[in-house]
């Protein structure tokens, strides 16, 4: 089932990039029969997925309209996936977010708009073809870990599409958007919806007809329990402009100063005058500050804004726009983006960078944008910045050191402070996880080694050293310490979870998926970040099951855990039985197991499902799963039509691409754009057989 992890909340499962399984394969073996049939192409015309089916002679005179698949695809594709879910910020409430198993035809034939790789929908001016919920279930988490009574968010009609589905920070409210299908004008109604965690109850945040959303961008954020920033469509814009019948003039490029532009190919760019005009139309946005009582007041001017950040503190907001002169060669991410400070209420602070266009990445794998690059907030701080500038110009192919430094200042600095240098790297800048003022890890990674470097450092005492804690082949999945347990601040931050022990020492949760030759076992690790050293102290099953820890369940305003009141979600799975979540408790380690889903396919039920390894002819080792439909023998009977599903991969080293980076007790998801569902036609399935591309030394993997 597809998960909405806690500590990286997304609403918008993400479309697959590979293209529809069913338009590749071709149909297994048949028996003959007295009359011909004919193969056709055919669409599932409840799903957006397509099928070679066999279809009687007399079903084509019939018609020429869509087909289903196979009945025994069908029954796997009409089969609703399980709820995603989403944990309040204090812990004490989960929601489960209910899904379809796949949108209606009528979703990927409504009209759309492509601009600089953005595709919209111009009826609700959103991401066209985007997924949706259904419906949305809120339980309490009981002390004992067991969930309370349901409790059905209501209000909105029958048929309405879910999206962007958000806890407010103290987690008395979700916010969310509801649309409705317009049957006349095939319009949409989209509008933003607030619901009572309590009692269910939703209802439209704001009733004017005169703010309608915009949902091109970044819809909606928080900025305390009773507020939301929203981007609207600006009250002014009419009609979206016609493309001229003669065009503003011939489309010239040139190079005349012989600019060295390295690009990878890219489509759907903007191609033209009216193309921009478009892209203005339908991505400017009006903010406004919303309040759960329907106080309505716009701040900042219309603007093309990409994110919207409220500092922790909540009186600052951190608004990123994208501006003029645009590119028909690159994406909107790289045209010129604006970063500006304001206050809550409205005052513009100062322009924290103006970055031009982007053109002239190298293609470089490391290479990046030159200027302030990754501007956040400090989650563990009132309001401070920090970010990230390249010292090679962005350009992976320079030497230099440092390659990238990060740097930090207030919001609003007093008396002129220049920004303060936080830290140096040798190797590319990847991320940092927060603890406190006096503990945070930065990463940093350099793709051409693969060398990847976890530092210790301590923002806020000038007199302590960073130091290395981990240092290894980012390719080397066997020594992969696992990342730190985040837990969640009063002001919806995440931070580095502190646990307090009886020992000496500053002790943080590390969890990772603990690849080992046999297979993957999750584990969770206490470690001194004093002193580096590490204990463990849980693990997955070894024998039948699967467990992953998936968040923290603990709250503690400080963010400070004591070990023996350790409180985890966690999922438990095996070959034959589908992903359950439990909450687990520690001293004893007893777990409450907190749904109760049943098999999504019985048919396959009795699939059999085994990780195999070989050698290639060059020595590597390999590794591949394979799944055989129920009731293969292949003692007794015959050889099956097997389907290889894979794709090659990079690696510097034969050791590292010969990893088992799998594990035999993980239950067969089967999704549309996997081919697992065809073990329901008899076909054998070898899926992601490793293809190891290698480049040891000074190679690239595919220089030769």
């Amino acid at each position: 089932m597809g998960i909405t992890h806690a500590n990286s909340i997304t609403t918008e499962p993400s479309p697959s990039p590979r293209p529809p399984l069913l338009r590749l394969l071709p149909q297994p073996r048949r028996r003959r029969h007295a009359h011909a049939k004919h193969i056709a192409l055919s669409t599932n015309c409840k799903c957006a997925s397509a099928a070679s089916a066999s279809v009687e002679e007399d079903d084509v005179a019939g018609g020429l309209g869509y087909r289903h698949p196979p009945k025994q695809i069908q029954e796997i594709l009409d089969v609703p996936p399980n709820p995603s879910y989403l944990i309040s910020p204090r812990r004490d409430r989960i929601m489960f977010l209910q899904r379809t198993a796949m949108p209606p035809l009528s979703e990927l034939t409504k009209p759309e708009i492509v601009l600089s790789s953005i595709r919209i929908d111009p009826g609700s001016n959103m991401r066209s073809r985007m997924s949706f919920y259904t419906g949305i279930i809120v339980h309490d988490l009981m002390d004992s870990g067991t969930l309370g009574p349901a409790k059905e968010v209501h209000g909105y009609a029958d048929g309405a599409k879910i999206n962007f589905v958000t806890w407010s920070p103290d987690g008395q409210h979700m916010a969310f958007t509801v649309r409705y299908e317009d049957k006349v004008d095939n319009s949409v109604n989209l509008s933003l919806w607030v619901a009572n965690a309590e009692s269910g109850e939703a209802r439209p945040l704001c009733i004017s007809e005169d703010i309608r959303l915009n949902a091109i961008f970044e819809l909606f954020v928080w900025v305390n329990d009773s507020t939301v920033l929203v981007c609207t469509i600006p009250s002014s814009r009419g009609c979206p402009p016609k493309k001229p019948l003669v065009p503003f003039g011939p489309r010239i490029r040139s190079n005349e100063h012989k600019n060295v532009v390295q690009m990878r190919a890219t489509k759907e760019m903007l191609k033209d005058l009216h193309e921009e005009e478009l892209f203005d139309y339908y991505a400017t946005s009006q903010l406004i500050l919303l309040s759960l009582d329907g106080t309505v007041k716009p701040i900042a001017p219309p603007a093309i804004y990409t994110a919207l950040d409220p500092s922790p503190d909540e009186k600052y907001l951190m608004l990123t726009s994208v501006h003029r002169p645009y590119s028909s060669t690159v994406s909107y991410k790289r045209f010129p983006k604006k970063v500006e400070l304001w206050t809550v209420d409205g005052t513009f602070i100062r322009e924290v960078c103006d970055l031009p266009l982007a053109e002239d990445i190298p293609i470089t794998s490391g290479s990046v944008r030159k200027g302030k690059r990754l501007i956040s907030w400090r989650p563990d701080m009132p309001s401070t910045l920090y970010w990230v500038e390249a010292q090679d110009g962005g350009d992976a192919n320079v030497e230099v050191s440092p390659r990238d430094i990060v740097y930090m200042e207030l919001a609003d600095p007093l008396n002129g402070e220049k920004p303060q240098v936080l830290l140096k790297l040798d190797l590319r800048y990847r991320r940092i996880s927060w603890c406190n003022g006096s503990q945070a890890l930065v990463y940093e990674h350099w793709y051409r080694t693969r060398r990847t470097r976890t530092w210790v450092i301590s923002p806020d005492c000038k007199d302590v050293s960073p130091r290395v804690l981990f240092e290894r082949s980012s390719e080397d999945a066997y020594s992969n310490p696992g990342s730190p347990m985040m837990c969640r601040t009063p002001a919806g931050t995440f931070v580095i979870a502190k646990i307090k022990t009886n020992y000496e020492g500053t002790y943080i949760l590390l969890k990772g998926k603990g690849a080992t030759p046999k297979g993957s076992i999750p584990f969770l690790d206490l470690l001194n970040i004093n002193t580096g050293v590490k204990e463990r102290i849980w693990e997955s099953s070894k024998e039948k099951y699967y467990e992953s820890v998936l968040a923290l369940m603990s709250y503690n305003p400080k963010c400070e855990i004591q070990l023996n009141h350790l409180k985890l979600l966690v999922s438990k799975e095996s070959r034959m039985e589908p992903t359950q979540y439990y909450i687990k408790a520690w001293p004893d380690k007893t777990q409450v197991q907190i749904t109760n889903y049943s098999h999504p396919y019985p048919q396959l039920a009795l699939l059999q499902k085994e990780v195999i390894r070989y050698q290639r002819v060059d020595g590597v080792k390999l590794t591949a799963t394979l799944y055989l439909p129920p009731g293969y023998d292949p003692s007794k009977d015959e050889p099956l039509p097997c389907l290889i599903w894979s794709y090659p991969g990079e690696f510097k080293s034969r050791e590292a691409a010969g990893q088992v980076r799998r594990s035999p007790n993980k239950f067969a998801r089967i999704r549309s754009n996997f081919p697992l569902l065809w073990l329901a036609r008899g076909f054998a399935i070898l899926a992601d057989p490793t293809i190891p591309i290698i480049g040891e030394r000074d190679q690239e993997a595919n220089d030769r």
